[in-house]
């Protein structure tokens, strides 16, 4: 997932666009805060790294990163690419003396369990991919610095407020574990369909605003040879933006959040989860997918796409970023909410939306003054506009990125459907909070979609995901109100 996972997360990861003016003057999208129930129990962050490169602190250098230093860091290469640490490393390096040993994988798990286990992580990692190591698990193993001080800390931009609150309302809550942030979500993402403005065009297609209407383009698209759906299929990460953004919009916010809360009628009992399910099989049981697509990776499924052998893909904003070698100049990527259900309680304008591709500081960094401060000018406007520039997305700092840049048509439908949706946004944190469920959930999904189970079936082994959840004592300090 771009960023998302490859799909996770394409965060593969997840999205990306040619930028934004000012976030205010586009009038983004404030995602509202939550509430949790939080508890500080033991585990979780230590704050007792290796950090012995000590500087003296300054204004203008509050962690005492030390000049003459190194900073080791390891950064998910996927839909976002990872050009922009670089230029962010440079900067870093040319400012403060600090010098930068930069890794760009998709292979997190593989290249750096063995240096969490061994006591020799990286000062700084995207955390991101469908081979990231899940934060929970780091964070339950005291592998994780609480961010508190880096958001605390005086904002670059204007050392008058605290870097936290020049951030856009409730992207930091993905981060969040038993109430500390351990994780900076830094790319402010949405989720939901795709389509090629210059496909519809031809065949004049009106973009759906309702499930029917999607399955009435799904119908018309087969008769002419071409797939009605795409999905990136050895990645069921994707398929469940369809799934969840249904049960979301059916159901309202209660059943988003009944997942998320580990409910007992999260699945089984759910009217909204029902139809959910039965709608995207019935995609599957009239023979809308893309041929093949169940087989196909990420990058395969969006590439014959982007061929005009499908109609809409699921992803997150990642996808034109993760996909420009690979768009036609004329393709011309729209972004789409997720088309609701007969009788669904949010509108079509809502959208899923809010942070993703998580960034960590190991608890037993070697360099602990130089990742925070690294952390900090992440979050300046400076560096915003430079990820914008090379990563073609939006950050979660307010009013974060220079104007005048030009976006790319996926961006800027992107930017207009967050306008359109208003307050009506949701997200939802299981994947954060609890890994292992998250990938019984998209495991169940990915039968769902190759015909091995019907939809009751589907609602059977998520609700025994959650069941199983529920049960381990640490998911009682998650909660949302």
């Amino acid at each position: 997932m771009g960023s998302t996972s490859e799909g996770d997360h394409g965060f593969a990861g997840v999205g990306r666009r040619a930028l934004i003016k000012r976030s205010a003057a586009l009038g983004l999208v404030s995602v509202p805060a939550m509430s949790f129930l939080s508890a500080c129990a033991s585990g979780g962050g230590d704050d007792t790294g290796a950090g012995t490169a000590e500087g003296k602190t300054s204004k203008g250098n509050p962690f005492g990163a030390k000049k003459g230093s190194k900073l080791d860091v390891v950064v998910f290469k996927g839909g976002y690419g990872d050009d922009y640490a670089r230029a962010w490393e440079a900067d870093f390096g040319k400012k403060l003396g600090i010098t930068s040993s930069h890794t760009g994988t998709q292979e997190i798990t593989g290249k750096l369990q063995p240096r969490f286990n061994a006591g020799n992580p990286p000062d700084i990692v995207d955390d991101s991919g469908a081979q990231k190591i899940n934060i929970d698990v780091l964070y339950k193993n005291g592998q994780l610095l609480d961010l508190a001080e880096v958001l605390d800390a005086p904002s670059v931009d204007d050392p008058a407020r605290k870097v936290r609150d020049t951030l856009i309302p409730g992207t930091l809550d993905p981060g969040m574990q038993e109430g500390k942030i351990v994780a900076l979500n830094y790319i402010y993402t949405v989720w939901g369909l795709w389509y090629s403005g210059k496909l519809f065009e031809e065949k004049g297609w009106q973009p759906p605003k309702t499930w029917d209407d999607f399955l009435a383009i799904c119908k018309d698209a087969k008769s002419q040879g071409i797939g009605g759906l795409a999905h990136q299929g050895k990645y069921p990460y994707y398929i469940n933006v369809a799934l969840m953004d249904l049960i979301a919009k059916k159901g309202g916010l209660d059943a988003m959040k009944a997942i998320d809360n580990l409910d007992p009628k999260a699945f089984v009992g759910s009217d909204a989860a029902q139809a959910a399910a039965e709608a995207v099989y019935e995609v599957v049981e009239k023979g809308y997918l893309m041929p093949g697509t169940n087989g196909l990776s990420h990058t395969e499924s969006q590439t014959r796409w982007n061929q005009y052998k499908a109609a809409f893909i699921t992803c997150g904003s990642w996808l034109e970023n993760e996909q420009l070698k690979q768009t036609p100049p004329d393709f011309d990527m729209k972004f789409l909410p997720m088309p609701p259900l007969s009788g669904s309680a949010l509108p079509f304008e809502a959208i899923r939306a809010g942070s993703g591709e998580p960034f960590v500081i190991p608890s037993k960094a070697g360099n602990l003054p130089a990742a925070k401060e690294f952390m900090r000018r992440m979050l300046s406007k400076e560096w915003s506009t430079l990820f914008a520039k090379q990563a073609n997305s939006l950050t979660i700092l307010k009013d974060g990125v220079d104007p005048g840049v030009r976006l790319r048509p996926g961006t800027q439908s992107t930017v207009e459907a967050s306008k359109a949706a208003g307050d009506h946004t949701f997200r939802y944190l299981y994947t954060e909070w609890y890994g292992e469920m998250g990938t019984a959930l998209e495991a169940a999904s990915n039968e769902l979609m190759a015909r091995r189970i019907q939809p009751k079936e589907w609602l059977k082994r998520c609700q025994a995901a959650v069941d199983k959840q529920a049960k381990d004592p640490a998911s009682k300090k998650n909660h949302r109100d």
